[in-house]
């Protein structure tokens, strides 16, 4: 499945489950009024969950790919083999990516946990807002 079909997939499974389009306004024009995207804080925690599975099992696995590498690179090189060579920068590449991979995912999870907690302030923040402007319109009356 090419990237694009897989995109295709994910965006229409989004639409039937949510009724949200992706990359789209609302068919009716305008911007606003019930095409806005909403965000729950479980959704969050959810979508930085998977991320923090991702990058436990990404870890984990690639490490074997690393280190089996790695192995048999010094076995080549130390055999006299030329390809010995090509194979350690096989594990150098691969080491390289790995670890970018294994930084975005954390980067992704740990940016969902801070949006999280600070979609949670920014609520209590606006209920005190709201609650002090009830109070002093209630006060102006």
């Amino acid at each position: 499945m090419t990237f694009e079909q897989e995109w295709a997939q994910l965006r229409a499974e989004a639409v039937a489950r949510t009724g949200m389009r992706i990359n789209s306004i609302p068919a009716e024009g305008g911007g606003g009024g019930g095409g806005d995207l909403v965000v729950d804080r479980d959704d969050l925690g959810a979508i930085g969950h998977d991320a923090y599975g991702l990058l436990g099992r990404l870890g984990k696995d690639g490490d074997i790919a690393r280190t089996s590498t790695f192995d048999a690179a010094t076995a080549l090189t130390s055999g006299n083999f030329a390809s010995g060579s090509a194979v350690m920068k096989v594990h150098d590449f691969w080491q390289t990516h790995l670890k970018t991979l294994l930084d975005a995912c954390a980067q992704i999870s740990n940016h969902l946990d801070y949006s999280k907690a600070q979609h949670a302030k920014d609520d209590v923040k606006i209920e005190g807002d709201l609650t002090r402007i009830s109070v002093l319109s209630e006060y102006l009356k």
